[in-house]
């Protein structure tokens, strides 16, 4: 069925209601990488989040059988264009919006689709001949929601590694590295346009892992240390996550964006590694991934940004056995491959008795808000007003 021209405006409202419900749920996120032959279905998956009450969840690509999964769950979730569809999303805006309509919109609003990641790690990573497809992707991306009324519901985003800075210590001194500037400010402008925030992939452990020698663990862990401090700023920081976030404000504001959030889009901590990478065990992934559950729970600001409330996905609910690379990349789940926990941070593993906690499509008693019932219910009666017609 052609949706009518007429029909535009409540469709407009429809999604614009949903998205007042739409943010990102409290402060807690995750990450779901399925590089890997032998991790849980994404039905499974479903259970083993809702049991563990947390609501929201990115994946790197659009998979249709993890967005069926998640329909009708009140599971929270941003999809990924990968870096290899950049090149035929910044050229051609028409496949831009073929890939919105099929990915996005034939999945709403049973699936709470709320984000688009267009790429990851582009700036400042080893393909170069990426940094000039990512502003056309991401506008072409943007500009498909907007012409199916999506933009108010959809929010657009690319992930960043401290990669992108040069000088971040101590975090005031921080800005952009040159090679990557001449891209970075005019995404950033249009970020800015629209309402994005800037996305930081923030691993303590790995700058732990390169100095070792000098860096103290206590402070990359959350645990009571001296901390560093900031003579420009004047402010002291007892924890490397709060100094890198901070480090990523610092370089907005050295490039003239004074009002961009920053979102933590990963962190972690891996439980075993290769022999060259220092502390990658289980000792301290669960230290790191146990005291960030704590800190984020505070819902509170860094010490640059006190009233920007920290908010950040965990790399990643599951070991990926297929990932490339040193070790420590197969072991950064919160979860082995068959469900059960890699470590006690306070969440409960996949089993027969945790399973039976609750019912996938279970709308009443753990799924869906009271507030987005509501908003149902306020859509439904647009949707049988437009059938009345």
């Amino acid at each position: 069925m052609t949706i009518s021209r007429h029909f535009c405006p409540f469709l407009t409202l429809f999604f614009t209601l949903i998205a007042s419900v739409q943010a990102f749920t409290g402060t807690y996120g995750i990450n779901y990488g399925r590089i890997a032959n032998n991790i849980p279905s994404p039905d499974e998956v479903v259970t083993l989040l809702r049991a563990a009450k947390i609501r929201n969840v990115r994946i790197y690509d659009a998979d249709h059988s993890v967005l069926k999964a998640f329909s009708g769950t009140g599971l929270e979730i941003v999809i990924g264009v990968t870096n290899g569809q950049l090149q035929d999303m910044s050229a051609n805006s028409d496949h831009a919006l073929s890939w919105v309509k099929d990915n996005v919109l034939s999945f709403l609003p049973e699936t709470r689709i709320r984000g688009i990641a267009v790429g990851n790690e582009v700036l400042g990573g080893n393909d170069y001949s990426l940094f000039g497809l990512l502003l056309g992707a991401v506008k072409n991306i943007y500009n498909a929601t907007k012409k199916l009324h999506l933009d108010e519901l959809i929010q657009i985003s690319t992930a960043n590694s401290l990669s992108v800075f040069a000088d971040s210590y101590p975090p005031s001194s921080c800005k952009f590295n040159d090679n990557v500037n001449q891209y970075m400010k005019p995404l950033l402008e249009f970020f800015q346009q629209i309402g994005s925030p800037f996305c930081l992939n923030a691993y303590p452990s790995l700058a732990y892992e390169s100095d070792p020698e000098h860096i103290d663990i206590n402070y990359a862990l959350f645990q009571p240390t001296k901390g560093i401090y900031d003579p420009k700023y004047d402010l002291h920081y007892d924890n490397m996550l709060d100094a890198q976030i901070d480090a990523a404000y610092a370089a907005l504001e050295n490039a003239g964006f004074y009002k961009m959030e920053v979102i933590v889009t990963e962190t972690g901590w891996a439980s075993n590694g290769d022999q060259s990478e220092a502390g990658a065990n289980v000792t301290n992934a669960r230290t790191y991934n146990y005291n960030l559950r704590k800190r984020l729970a505070k819902k509170k600001g860094t010490p640059h940004r006190p009233n920007n409330v920290v908010k950040a996905y965990v790399f990643a609910l599951f070991n990926e056995n297929l990932k490339p690379g040193q070790g420590s990349e197969k072991n950064y789940g919160l979860f082995k491959a068959d469900g059960s926990i890699s470590y006690d941070v306070g969440f409960h593993g996949l089993n027969a008795g945790d399973s039976s906690l609750l019912s996938l499509k279970n709308f009443n008693s753990q799924g869906l808000s009271g507030s987005y019932i509501m908003v149902f219910s306020i859509s439904s009666l647009i949707l049988l007003t437009f059938w009345s017609w």
